[in-house]
């Protein structure tokens, strides 16, 4: 088991993020933005450069934070493809086959039963991303994100078992399930979900405001999911993405008082669940 953290909750600028990763011995970076450029959109150089300063400081990137899937149902699937393949070429320059992606924004959220009908729309957009996937021998990671078709528990296991597919894995992110109204999540979703479960996003939040809190201190049955990672011998990833300081729609910002504080808070629970690090 090792930990990773979004780097851009840090700084904007790459060598201040690794700088900081190093300072906590944190050993994986979650590549989404620096120098304020969305990895989809660094170019050759700037890839280059972040290949460069990994090996600098001695981390790995252990997985590409992309925006992939974080688009309108309406927008063609053309488009996400492209998107994609520029992903899986920027992976594979950086030496990791892990890509986050999302399920789409539906155009009606005003009821679960109107999401519930875009879930076939999902599949099959899923599935294209999936073979294009399967080609550069990539794993594809799904976030429970908020808002889009795979944000609640029921919704993210019918996308998984319908999809079925080897190049797609679940990430369990606990404060957006929070987000989404989920109570007793471990309890209730453990046996169903955490097979498909291939990740995980460490963060947390409040039921009853919504707020984002450090592992722990929120409802996300943080502990628990530690507990039940670790009887079933995971031996994964744990990636940082506190958003203690801002939790906007498309990035999050910690700083770094409060990676550390979240870091801390994180291995707390680890050390708690008899959980080590590699």
């Amino acid at each position: 088991m090792m930990l990773s953290a979004f780097g851009d909750e840090i700084s904007q600028d790459l060598a201040e993020q690794l700088a900081l990763l190093r300072d906590l011995n944190i050993s994986g970076l979650e590549l989404r933005r620096a120098w304020n450029v969305n990895v989809l959109h660094m170019t050759e150089t700037q890839i280059a450069e972040v290949r460069r300063l990994c090996e600098e400081y001695g981390i790995i990137v252990s997985c590409i934070g992309s925006p992939i899937g974080k688009s309108p149902l309406a927008a063609p699937i053309e488009t996400e493809l492209h998107n994609l393949r520029r992903i899986l070429e920027i992976a594979g320059q950086l030496g990791t086959r892990r890509v986050r992606i999302f399920s789409f924004y539906p155009p009606d959220t005003s009821s679960n039963a109107q999401v519930d009908q875009h879930v076939p729309e999902v599949v099959d957009r899923l599935r294209a991303l999936c073979a294009l996937a399967a080609e550069f021998d990539a794993l594809l990671l799904l976030e429970n994100e908020r808002e889009v078709v795979g944000d609640t528990p029921e919704r993210c296991l019918r996308l998984m078992q319908e999809i079925d597919h080897p190049a797609l894995g679940f990430i369990w992110d606990p404060a957006n399930f929070v987000q989404v109204g989920v109570a007793g999540q471990v309890d209730r979703w453990w046996d169903a979900l955490g097979p498909h479960t291939a990740y995980v996003h460490v963060k947390d939040a409040r039921l009853d405001t919504g707020q984002v809190k450090a592992a722990g201190e929120g409802d996300g049955q943080m502990l628990e999911l530690i507990r039940r990672l670790k009887d079933r011998g995971y031996d994964g990833v744990f990636a940082l993405e506190p958003h203690l300081a801002e939790a906007a729609h498309s990035h999050g910002f910690t700083g770094p008082d409060g990676m550390r504080y979240a870091t801390a808070r994180l291995r707390a629970l680890l050390a708690e669940a008899g959980m080590t690090e590699a």
